[in-house]
């Protein structure tokens, strides 16, 4: 079952990730694992770094993808951002957190998506 999740998910984030790349976006790395949490997409346009989450849901049942992006999630997300951007030291001239849900098969982008609490760069 593990294994069917993860091949799903890969999907979603290769839809994600390119769907980015034709926006202009450079794709940093992706699955970007620390003690922290995980990074689903690191990318960089125009002087930014920009954190991805990437959920996929087949129904808006409970949500959809953007509902499933919790606080908690939120949080895990940026302590494993500020621990990438101490160990890569990429340059940057601003951050953001993206979310791109996918859901019934569509795709969407959303910029800016939250800022986490007590982020100290």
């Amino acid at each position: 079952m593990f294994s069917f999740l993860r091949k799903q998910g890969n999907k979603a984030e290769d839809k994600a990730a390119e769907y980015l790349k034709s926006k202009g976006y450079k794709i940093l790395t992706r699955n970007y694992l620390c003690p922290q949490g995980e990074v689903d997409i690191i990318a960089q346009k125009d002087g930014a770094i920009i954190f991805v989450e990437v959920k996929q849901r087949s129904s808006k049942a409970f949500g959809g993808g953007v509902a499933a992006v919790t606080k908690a999630k939120q949080q895990k997300v940026a302590a494993a951002a500020m621990l990438y951007l101490k160990q890569y030291k990429t340059p940057y001239t601003a951050l953001m957190f993206d979310i791109i849900a996918i859901t019934e098969g569509k795709l969407e982008h959303i910029q800016n998506a939250f800022t986490p609490s007590g982020l100290f760069i």
